[in-house]
């Protein structure tokens, strides 16, 4: 618990605006290829073929699509963000390392990747000074 208070005062006293965006803009990508998800089911189908064989891909289209709209919606107003990207961490190391099990396609990999680093990055920094979380600390 303390490493958690000491990494939030930290982030809170090293805030910046471009960071906010920058959890607003992961949070909105996220949030809308979770759409993309459920509306382009045949390229959805396309890219889970290569673990198709695992079993439970239901389980897998239904986790990433509620992960992906869900988190995507927390981070966008940073209410619990860094339990938002624990859910998004599992997802995103499967994109990246879809690529090597299947077809490579390096668009997808770098998009992956980036935003896997993205994610670690505000897994530790957390949601910042303009989120709901701060809002609902300083209401305490």
């Amino acid at each position: 618990m303390e490493t958690v208070k000491s990494l939030n005062k930290w982030a809170n006293a090293h805030t910046y605006q471009w960071l906010d965006i920058l959890r607003v803009v992961v949070g909105v990508f996220l949030f809308t290829k979770g759409v993309s998800f459920i509306t382009n089911t045949q390229y959805y189908t396309e890219l889970i073929a290569p673990i198709k064989g695992l079993g439970g891909g239901m389980i897998f289209v239904h986790y990433i699509v509620a992960g992906h709209m869900v988190g995507g919606i927390m981070i966008v107003f940073g209410l619990l963000t860094r339990w938002a990207i624990l859910a998004q961490l599992p997802i995103l190391l499967a994109a990246f390392s879809i690529n090597f099990i299947g077809e490579m396609n390096v668009g997808n990999l770098i998009l992956s990747l980036l935003l896997l680093i993205v994610c670690i990055f505000f897994l530790f920094y957390g949601s910042g000074k303009h989120s709901a979380d701060y809002y609902f600390k300083m209401q305490q």
